[in-house]
């Protein structure tokens, strides 16, 4: 009997072919997990890597198989895989079989988003009545700025201010937002929009310095201080956000009223068809007669001719453009307080959170210790100022009492303002679940608020005593403002702390105080103020700074007058320089106004010698 032919040594079985050892499995099979160890070939056979038979390099190994991992764990290669570049054309970044998904990136807005994208259009678009009155104002402006822009602020800044104020108003009674439902609480009165008519009209109060004062340095913050007092005072609000961001409303409004005021425009202007071509040539019929018979009366009388003058303006490419900005400025104002009446913005959102209250102790020991160290310095304060020989009590210090007094004062002005913030998170973090809680409360930052009246008195009384000894200036007389207003604002956040239940009003109290204050400072006449106190000074002690006297505003004429000369030449000269010629009529200026006048009746000398006056105090 023959035998079969055997295969040759390291042939692998043909397709379709069994094993060679005689087994069932069919090629392709995969290993059995856990087979026996006899049916795993042995070490030095065939499988070795670059035995006769073995697989290729990189090529699974007979026998083994791949470990099974629990439900849902992540596929992780083994360590030392190599990392194989995925094939053209696939995402690398794309789910993977067996891994977890990736977590997608969630952007979460702030407060200020969510309030600006929550601020909506209004229902309607602009009324034809708010379109003609924005006309009519951007006209007013136009008449009134313009002249203000080319010679110098003056009435027609008030003129401008009330015309805008007027506008915003009438939008927000047209919107139904200058009352609210009866109260039975407050009844009748409660129907009021108080926001609106307390602060509206000291924007306009606000507006009114340009037309009394003439120091730039008082003027400009006057006027951007009313913008922000009217943008708050039609956006409304009471807690502390609405009305910081309030004041701020009126820049975003006026991108935002855009397409509002457009669509109003176009309503007004092809509504009406047949009433838009009267209205215009009424308007021309009345311009050229105005023209025609203004020119003849101004040929007829010279007094006439000279009011008209001052106001027709010189047409030229230079005029045109001034007139035009003052009007698109006094046009855009008017427009964005329109839609702030109409639309407020949803400031309400920008609200915080009330915070988790902190421990008890937790929260007044800080404080405490902070009360222990303001009574420690106001004791020591209180030691020099009731001292007899100052100067030898602070000799240690190797200071005079003047040099003390300037030293600290800006480090108390901060003191104050940084206790203000160390109230405002107290009390946002204070726990107030007991009585015993509130009363610590109210005990510790009550304390606090009277010790920091005593460093404002010592800050004040510092800066007065240094005032006295080297003269006033613009940057002390500011400062020394700022710190009344900021011991004002102290006083109003302990009546808070004593009042019980809800203090709404303190937020609109803190703003209005500020306006208020503002409308103080320029009564007050700050550079006649200044002039008139150096003046004094110069009397007592002989010493004057006339180089600083002398940039000072027409609002020190009538103090600098008073100078013997040459010093009230020299102080005067470059002030009669600037009011060389007369105000047009929206020009015109209480403050140089009255400089004119005693400059006319006596002139400063142009010939006096300033050389050998001493500038230095």
């Amino acid at each position: 009997m023959t035998n079969p032919p055997q295969d040759p040594p390291g042939k692998s079985p043909g397709p379709g072919e069994p094993p060679a050892d005689g087994s069932a499995e069919a090629p392709g099979t995969p290993a059995k997990v856990g087979a026996d160890a006899s049916a795993r070939p042995a070490a030095g056979t065939g499988n070795a890597p670059g035995a006769p038979g073995a697989p290729p390099p990189g090529a699974p190994q007979a026998g083994w198989a791949a470990p099974q991992l629990a439900p849902g764990a992540p596929r992780v290669p083994p360590p030392g895989a190599p990392q194989v570049p995925p094939p053209p054309g696939v995402n690398p970044f794309a789910q993977r079989p067996g891994y977890p998904p990736a977590q997608p990136f969630v952007y979460t807005p702030t407060k200020l988003e969510k309030a600006f994208t929550a601020w909506k259009q209004p229902s309607q678009a602009m009324p034809p009545a708010l379109v003609a009155g924005a006309v009519i104002t951007a006209v007013i402006g136009a008449a009134a700025l313009g002249p203000a822009l080319m010679d110098g602020l003056g009435v027609g800044v008030l003129i401008a201010a009330a015309a805008v104020a007027y506008l915003a108003g009438a939008s927000t009674w047209s919107a139904g937002r200058m009352t609210r439902p009866a109260s039975a609480k407050y009844g009748r009165f409660a129907r009021l929009n108080r926001t609106a008519l307390a602060f509206v009209p000291l924007a306009v109060a606000l507006s009114a310095t340009a037309a009394v004062r003439d120091a730039q340095w008082v003027v400009a913050p006057a006027l951007l201080l009313a913008v922000a007092v009217g943008s708050y005072g039609t956006a409304g609000g009471r807690s502390w956000a609405e009305v910081l961001c309030g004041g701020l409303a009126v820049l975003p409004a006026g991108a935002l009223m855009v397409p509002w005021t457009a669509r109003g425009a176009y309503g007004a202007a092809t509504s009406g068809r047949r009433n838009t071509w009267p209205v215009i040539r009424t308007g021309l019929i009345a311009t050229g007669l105005i023209a025609v018979f203004g020119a003849l009366f101004v040929g007829a009388d010279a007094a006439f001719g000279s009011l008209a003058e001052g106001l027709v303006p010189e047409v030229s490419p230079g005029t045109v453009f001034v007139y035009g900005f003052a009007g698109a400025v006094t046009l855009m104002l008017a427009c964005a307080g329109a839609f702030l009446g109409q639309a407020p913005p949803p400031l309400h959102i920008l609200i915080p959170e009330r915070a988790k209250p902190a421990g008890r102790w937790s929260w007044a020991v800080p404080i405490a210790a902070l009360d222990l160290l303001f009574l420690v310095f106001c004791t020591i304060q209180a030691g020099i100022f009731l001292a007899d020989d100052k100067d030898e009590l602070l000799r240690s210090t190797g200071l005079t009492y003047a040099e003390y007094a300037r030293q600290g004062f800006f480090q108390l002005v901060v003191v104050t303002v940084l206790v203000l913030v160390v109230v405002a998170v107290a009390k946002r973090y204070a726990p107030s679940a007991t009585r015993a809680d509130r009363i610590t409360v109210r005990t510790l930052l009550g304390l606090l608020c009277v010790l920091t009246l005593v460093v404002v008195a010592v800050a004040l009384r510092r800066l007065y005593l240094y005032e006295e000894t080297y003269g006033w200036t613009r940057l002390r007389l500011w400062v020394h403002a700022f710190e009344l207003w900021l011991g004002f604002v102290v006083v109003l956040v302990a009546v808070a702390g004593i009042v019980k239940g809800r203090v709404a009003w303190l937020p609109r109290a803190v703003a209005a105080s500020g306006a208020v204050a503002m409308i103080a400072l320029a009564g007050v006449n700050p550079d006649g103020f200044i002039a008139e106190h150096n003046v004094a000074r110069y009397s007592d002690t002989g010493k004057i700074d006339v180089g600083y006297l002398r940039n000072l505003s027409a609002d020190a004429v009538p103090a600098l007058d008073r100078l013997p000369e040459p010093m009230r030449s020299c102080a005067l000269r470059s002030i009669a320089f600037d009011l060389r010629e007369d105000d047009a009529a929206m020009s015109t200026n209480l403050a140089r106004e009255r400089a004119r006048t005693i400059l006319e009746s006596r002139p400063s000398s142009n010939t006096a010698d300033c050389s050998t006056i001493s500038t230095r105090s």
